[in-house]
């Protein structure tokens, strides 16, 4: 985007206070060449404050650390891409894994640690209750994202019906309702599926993290790549303290962590477990 093109106020000191803000606020490290993004996502909001100047909106959340646009600030830089079953090997291991790991009455438990729009975790879900076990295993799939906004619409768990197009006739039975009148020509996640996700907000990069225990498989894909090393370094210790000896943790397809960390080492594409650990 040209700089001619702008309505408002944005210049290069204002991109490195950009840059720098939601570096030290959701530990988001964002590249020299992200200028133009931080415009467009940001310009909304600048907006929304009925200012002209990226330097006086700045100046307003540097003023107020607990300023309720934060959240706001942070959401507009946010990337959410996804999908239900995206990289579907990912969903055949964890079925494998929970197969061999469900014991009599013991809580299956799977954190998505990027939860985005719901997709991914109702996907968990729905590889759990589907997979075939000699008996009944409860489970609890912990759903997170540092975007309050996408959280609403997982929680929701309405989609359009484009988005489950390629789910069989058989997942779509079980796990959705379609929508009639108004909603026609969008799908809402049944109550028995949505009741298995428990949805919060969590920023990884924070300095502590809420209480949420120990975890059999750990979903953190696509996330890792918005990090600098030292701040995936930090992350990807405390991932592993929150998981069992034999959990698994899946990461992107282009992320690769051999050489920021040795507390996991490598099992599968893209999939990793606790280092001297169990298999």
């Amino acid at each position: 985007m040209s700089t001619d093109d702008r309505d408002l106020t944005f210049t290069a000191a204002d991109f490195r206070r950009v840059r720098d803000m939601v570096y030290r606020h959701a530990g988001i490290a964002l590249s020299e060449a992200k200028s133009d993004m931080a415009y467009a996502r940001l310009a909304r909001r600048v907006r929304a404050m009925g200012e002209k100047r990226f330097s006086v909106y700045l100046d307003v959340l540097s003023a107020d650390p607990a300023h309720p646009e934060w959240q706001s600030f942070v959401n507009a830089l946010t990337t959410n891409l996804t999908a239900f079953f995206r990289e579907p090997h990912h969903f055949e291991m964890l079925a494998k894994h929970f197969g061999h790991h469900a014991g009599a009455g013991a809580l299956y438990r799977v954190w998505s640690a990027a939860a985005s729009t719901g997709e991914e975790p109702y996907s968990v879900a729905m590889t759990l209750a589907e997979a075939p076990l000699p008996r009944p295993c409860p489970i609890e799939v912990v759903a997170t994202d540092i975007d309050t906004n996408v959280l609403k619409t997982a929680a929701a768990g309405v989609y359009p019906e484009e988005r489950i197009a390629l789910l069989s006739k058989t997942q779509l039975k079980a796990h959705f309702l379609r929508g009639k009148g108004k909603q026609e020509g969008f799908v809402r996640v049944k109550p028995g599926l949505r009741a298995a996700i428990q949805f919060g907000q969590l920023n990884l990069a924070a300095d502590r993290w809420p209480d949420i225990g120990l975890f059999d498989a750990v979903f953190c894909r696509n996330v890792m790549i918005y990090f600098d090393n030292q701040t995936q370094r930090a992350i990807l210790q405390r991932l592993a303290d929150h998981m069992q000896p034999h959990a698994l943790l899946f990461l992107g397809h282009s992320e690769n962590i051999q050489l920021i960390t040795d507390a996991f080492v490598p099992c599968g594409r893209t999939a990793y477990r606790k280092a001297g650990r169990g298999s």
